[in-house]
């Protein structure tokens, strides 16, 4: 595979980036294609990393006064069709339900015409609607305020164009949902899940982003706000990470949620919704794979370290594992990132080289090798996936037994903090500051090569002065990006204390914003 991904990924240009991702999700075994166009299968590995990501983030969420419930998956048509902006936001993307029961006719399987729902019921695209309803029976007065969920689930958007994890018909997220007595509440929650989520990137996935607030045009169906993180991948293409969005009262208006303040008047409440998903695990992928695979964060690694016993049918082998075991169980002892570490000791009865490979393809933080040799010296030898290789050769390392027990979370957190600082120089390093005017965006970026830009040269990111038009002077605005196959990314919140004048308008600037391709 070393081979074969060396080639998809050539240096300087890397024209085949999208072949080297599914290439490596493939190998990786994260995930598969299911029966169902443009769904996918989340296979053990990949589910693993998820769980991870699940753990951590649910703890955090937690931590800042949410508590999770559970929604049902299908929402009234009525409720969606109470939100105009929402139903125009996802209305080319709902899956509906139609009938109720199967009937065989004329020898086919067919949608019982007897049993047609009086009131369709869309598949949850999103659970604002749903949400607002319960919340109208629940918030009665002040002291309910605010009201703090998240709810982790699924959800679907029939998207026409799939690609495993980065945008699938089905995908696995968390959404959060609150309301509360004024704007400045609300947008006070807005921006503390932002930085849940930029912390949460930043410290376990080891993917460094941008966070911001989003264009009039880019803003979540409905939203008064929508603030995002942005990561940038290995193709200089963004990644949109998470976003937060502040609603003002809009859904809460629709949905009638409303409260009783000290005076005794009825308010609506102020609202706020937020999400990351599985498009996570995508980004780790383009963020930190190479040449040979994956490259897990060990934060998140399903086995942050595996143990691969070299087995050659000989007596020597029963000592080898129970070398292998007892190292196992010794290491399983220490921790790292508020947790033991997690273990794995590969007996499977394939070649050893196969296996070690495997782990490689997958990208497990420390790989082991223990033979007969390092049972005599009391010793392991082991190979660090963030480091694999110096040139073509692969580096390995030997260490006493004990010591390399005692310096494994060192290691781990070495690899963890390797890896953020690679994706952060990369980051840093290719975002163009220096262009002024639409002519010279154009000239930087180069015209589109196709839907996906596959032979697309790495271009990074501009960032630029604006004067935040609005209207249809943004929509002009918004059609010459796309042209290009560019879009507005966000105003980083991190903003200059002087502007120069928009590249657009010639207007003086107000902020700075963030242009990029991305997926």
């Amino acid at each position: 595979m070393q081979r074969a991904l060396s080639v998809l990924r050539e240096s300087g240009n890397r024209p085949n980036f999208p072949e080297w991702y599914q290439t490596v999700v493939r190998e990786a075994d994260m995930a598969e294609p299911s029966p169902v166009r443009g769904s996918m299968i989340i296979k053990p590995w990949g589910y693993g990393v998820w769980e991870q990501i699940q753990k951590i983030l649910d703890g955090r969420i937690k931590d800042t006064g949410h508590e999770n419930c559970y929604f049902p998956l299908f929402i009234p048509l009525s409720f969606i069709a109470k939100e105009a902006q929402h139903v125009e936001g996802f209305a080319k993307e709902m899956a509906v339900v139609t009938h109720h029961r199967l009937k065989m006719i004329d020898g086919k399987l067919q949608p019982d015409p007897t049993a047609k729902l009086e009131e369709p019921l869309v598949v949850r695209p999103t659970s604002e609607t749903i949400i607002g309803d319960a919340f109208s029976r629940w918030i009665r007065s002040h002291r309910d305020l605010p009201m703090l969920i998240n709810q982790w689930a699924n959800v679907v958007r029939w998207e026409m164009r799939t690609r495993l994890f980065l945008r699938t018909a089905e995908f696995l997220w968390q959404e959060g949902h609150t309301a509360h007595a004024d704007a400045e509440d609300a947008m006070g929650e807005t921006l503390k899940m932002l930085e849940v989520y930029r912390s949460f990137s930043e410290e376990t996935l080891a993917m460094p982003v941008i966070a911001g607030e989003k264009s009039a045009n880019e803003r979540f169906p409905g939203a008064d706000k929508t603030y995002s993180i942005e990561a940038m991948m290995q193709d200089g293409k963004a990644l949109q990470a998470g976003t937060s969005h502040y609603l003002g009262t809009h859904f809460a208006e629709a949905q009638n949620i409303r409260f009783q303040n000290d005076a005794g008047e009825l308010l609506f409440c102020h609202t706020t919704s937020w999400g990351v998903s599985t498009r996570l695990i995508g980004g780790v992928i383009m963020s930190h794979g190479d040449d040979d695979g994956l490259r897990l964060p060990p934060a998140i690694a399903p086995r942050q370290i595996v143990i691969v016993p070299m087995l050659r049918g000989k007596p020597e082998d029963a000592d080898v594992l129970t070398f292998g075991e007892k190292l196992a169980a010794d290491l399983r002892q220490q921790t790292a990132f508020g947790e033991r570490l997690r273990v794995l000791l590969d007996t499977k009865d394939i070649r050893s080289a196969e296996k070690r490979w495997n782990w490689v393809r997958r990208g497990a933080p420390i790989i082991i090798e223990i033979g007969p040799r390092d049972v005599a010296g009391g010793a392991v030898t082991f190979m660090r996936r963030d480091a694999l290789r110096d040139g073509d050769k692969v580096k390995s390392t030997n260490a006493p037994r004990d010591q390399f027990i005692a310096d494994a979370p060192r290691l781990l957190a070495e690899i963890q903090g390797q890896l953020f600082t690679e994706a952060k120089t990369r980051l840093d390093s290719n975002i163009r500051r220096d262009v002024t005017t639409m002519a010279e965006l154009e000239a930087f970026f180069g015209a589109s090569t196709g839907d996906d830009d596959e032979a697309a040269e790495f271009k990074g990111w501009v960032r630029v002065a604006w004067s935040r038009p609005d209207g249809h002077e943004l929509q002009q605005i918004e059609n010459a990006l796309k042209a290009l196959k560019l879009s507005i990314r966000n105003a980083p919140l991190d903003q200059p204390s002087n502007y120069a004048n928009c590249i657009f308008t010639g207007a003086p600037g107000v902020e700075e914003i963030l242009i990029a391709r991305s997926y």
